[in-house]
């Protein structure tokens, strides 16, 4: 089995178009190019599905916000205002925690309460 390479869209295109040529032969394809049996057919699959785009690498990359759906705009602002509230209430804990520390070490020493 071929340990697995980086390619780039070009080769991947050029992968597929020499498989589909000769009659879907991936592992000729694969012995051709230096790449697994596996991932030329995943490639061909992915191309007769959706084209050329479905060739190009996007692990790791998010949506632009014109490619997303009203449902999925709307989930990531809301996503975003959750994680905002978030930080405002652990800010608005510490400043209270931060408050009552001032409070006691500026308070008059006289004025503590006595366990009766």
């Amino acid at each position: 089995m071929t340990k697995g390479r980086k390619t780039t869209l070009d080769e991947r295109q050029e992968i597929v178009a020499y498989c589909l040529e000769h009659d879907s032969e991936y592992k000729l394809a694969a012995e051709h190019f230096n790449v697994s049996y596996a991932q030329v057919y995943q490639w061909v699959k992915k191309y007769e599905e959706k084209g050329k785009i479905g060739l190009q690498d996007k692990r790791g990359k998010r949506k632009q916000d014109d490619e997303l759906s009203e449902i999925e705009k709307l989930q990531r602002e809301n996503s975003l205002l959750k994680h905002r509230l978030e930080l405002q209430e652990r800010e608005n804990i510490l400043l209270k925690k931060v408050k009552e520390i001032e409070r006691r070490r500026y308070s008059p020493k006289g004025n503590k309460k006595e366990n009766t």
